[in-house]
């Protein structure tokens, strides 16, 4: 089928369509597909999908900054992420309300706990823990929240932390970065000895790239820790190329494609494709495959899991609905865990990606 040319624009359409104000949720997800719209309105002068994504937050912030829901004595890092549309939106309306909404945000990373070696935990509930997706939870925001407020030496912080994240997680044997570590051990997920869960989750991975990309578009030129940032994004990148389906997508256990009951993903392959497209868009790859592989991705996901319905309006499936470690029922980590979570259509941790792999494509023409 002809997409057409602007499928980032097409799919924002249809979320936005679909997706009402009262519908809305303080989570990270809802940012996510709000931040991929606004980047499509922003690339395609769309105030209508500007106008849209107010509708969205204007429900949720109040007057003073206060935001529905949101409970920062969680020091949940998944609720970070959805204040990075905040900055855009005081942008467009200039309404302080934005910003203060930002700053109470910001006072939570300001003291949320951390492990021994510095690194946020994941949640207070998940203590000792760091999870790989919680650096995009938490850092792009974190970053412009730095640069917006001329805070450099937060940059320092903020690097650190992926660093050390990255030297905790990676398989040396492979590259590939774990989903979780345990810093107390104690969790049944976690290796007794290293502490880390069991296998490779390709969402978990493709959140850590992403973060790396949108942390580098506010550090600044000079920052040291810039280049360091630059060669573990393209270490993690070089790491993942190989376990690319012959059709182009990647499994939900990245290095598992013989495994019984694991399948080509979609958020995990929009998040790729993504970041291999960023990547050389930044100037960090001049690697030539890098951009004929994300296409190959996107080719893949359309081939797989992309649909038009009768009225015209787009529909994305093969999204795994979620997948975490521990809690209550407790998700073990196992390969048997990871499959079995439900596979579902149009969730937003699948079609935000997506739009904005195809944007960078788009970008690049």
């Amino acid at each position: 089928m002809d997409w057409g040319e602007h499928l980032s624009l097409a799919m924002a359409e249809s979320v936005t369509k679909r997706y009402k104000k009262t519908q809305m949720r303080w989570h990270y997800e809802h940012g996510l597909v709000i931040h991929s719209c606004l980047l499509v309105a922003k690339a395609y002068d769309r105030s209508d999908l500007e106008r849209w994504a107010y509708s969205m937050y204007d429900p949720m912030i109040g007057q003073d900054g206060s935001i529905a829901t949101y409970r920062q004595g969680e020091y949940n890092l998944d609720q970070i992420n959805a204040g990075r549309n905040l900055f855009a939106l005081y942008e467009q309306t200039k309404e302080e309300r934005f910003l203060l909404a930002a700053q109470l945000l910001k006072l939570q990373l300001n003291s949320q706990p951390r492990t021994l070696n510095g690194v946020f935990w994941h949640k207070e509930i998940y203590p000792w823990q760091i999870w790989l997706d919680g650096v995009y939870m938490q850092g792009p925001f974190n970053a412009q929240f730095c640069k917006e407020s001329g805070d450099l030496a937060g940059f320092d912080d903020i690097t650190e932390q992926v660093v050390k994240v990255y030297r905790t997680l990676k398989d040396e044997q492979t590259g590939l970065l774990y989903h979780a570590y345990d810093e107390s051990k104690g969790q049944r997920w976690s290796d007794p000895v290293t502490g880390l869960s069991p296998h490779f989750w390709g969402r978990a991975i493709g959140w850590y790239c992403m973060a790396i990309l949108d942390i580098l578009d506010f550090l600044p030129k000079s920052h040291p820790k810039r280049s360091e940032l630059s060669s573990i994004l393209i270490s993690v990148l070089d790491a993942v190329l190989p376990y690319q389906d012959a059709g182009g997508m990647w499994y939900q256990i990245v290095d598992k494609a013989d495994a019984e009951g694991n399948y080509l993903e979609t958020s995990c392959t929009s998040m790729f494709a993504y970041s291999l497209l960023k990547a050389v868009r930044t100037g960090l790859s001049k690697d030539d495959q890098y951009r004929t592989k994300a296409l190959h991705a996107l080719e893949g996901l359309k081939n797989t899991y992309l649909r038009k319905d009768g009225q015209g309006n787009l529909h994305l499936g093969g999204i795994c609905s979620v997948a975490g470690l521990g809690g209550n029922p407790y998700r073990d980590g196992s390969l048997q865990y990871y499959f079995c979570e439900p596979v579902v259509e149009d969730d937003f941790k699948g079609v935000g990606p997506f739009i904005l792999a195809c944007l960078e494509a788009e970008q690049a023409l």
